[in-house]
């Protein structure tokens, strides 16, 4: 979990962006592109993800540019991976399942807590009209704003910040959504959400038992709570976190 992200490829130069698998076999955008639509097209659809607006979302954001160096050959596994500061980019599945559970349209904007890498926003940013992002870690945030930029991702504003506090600077938001596992859900995200807004958060204990929740705005002081199964995430650090 300690590793530091190491430099990304860039995508523009086939060289740097060629990779060694374990068995020596060179590894290049194709495979890249196979990996990803039998991950997309083949493994999610089994595990339950059905919105095609989801799937091709993911479809079009190379994973192999949001993990490090040394784990570029795994991009396409279902599992999470290091990206250090004890980050990690979720496993595929999560990912999908909590967009998925965001019910977005097109015209929305997003907030979402726990950049990262990037990835989940990238994601994000296919689907929704814009996606503001906040880290809380200052060089996960710096990289990837630098990646996001050199991808060519414009719709998506990253910020560093106290992510269990919002963002209220740009709320209200129609759909809020959490890479982190807080005591409950943090009451200025429920506050930003606007009406028919929904939330999506891991909550629980930071080592044991963590459920995902759905939670809709329904009224000014009226919220709807869905819990949506089983998880495992890394905690959610703030003043209105851990």
């Amino acid at each position: 979990m300690g590793k530091h992200p190491s430099k990304p490829c860039d995508p523009a130069c086939p060289i740097r962006s060629l990779q060694r698998n374990w068995s020596g076999h060179v590894m290049g955008e194709d495979d890249f592109q196979h990996q990803r639509e039998h991950l997309i097209r083949d493994e999610l659809p089994q595990l339950g993800i059905q919105d095609e607006a989801v799937l091709q979302a993911m479809m079009s954001v190379p994973r192999e540019h949001f993990v490090s160096d040394e784990n570029r050959e795994f991009a396409y596994r279902n599992a999470p991976l290091p990206i250090g500061f004890g980050q990690t980019i979720s496993q595929p599945l999560i990912v999908a399942y909590m967009i998925e559970a965001l019910q977005l349209s097109s015209d929305e904007r997003v907030l979402e807590i726990g950049t990262g890498s990037g990835y989940a926003a990238a994601v994000l940013s296919k689907i929704a009209k814009e996606v503001l992002t906040v880290e809380r870690h200052p060089k996960l945030t710096a990289s990837a704003q630098k990646r996001l930029k050199r991808l060519g991702y414009d719709n998506i504003r990253v910020f560093q910040s106290d992510g269990t506090l919002g963002f209220p600077e740009c709320a209200p938001y129609a759909a809020i959504i959490v890479a982190a596992c807080g005591p409950s859900v943090p009451p200025p995200l429920l506050e930003q959400l606007e009406l028919g807004g929904r939330l999506v958060i891991p909550v629980g204990e930071k080592q044991g038992s963590q459920k995902l929740v759905r939670v809709t705005r329904q009224a000014e002081n009226e919220f709807k709570h869905e819990e949506l199964g089983f998880v495992h995430f890394v905690p959610l650090v703030g003043e209105a976190g851990w």
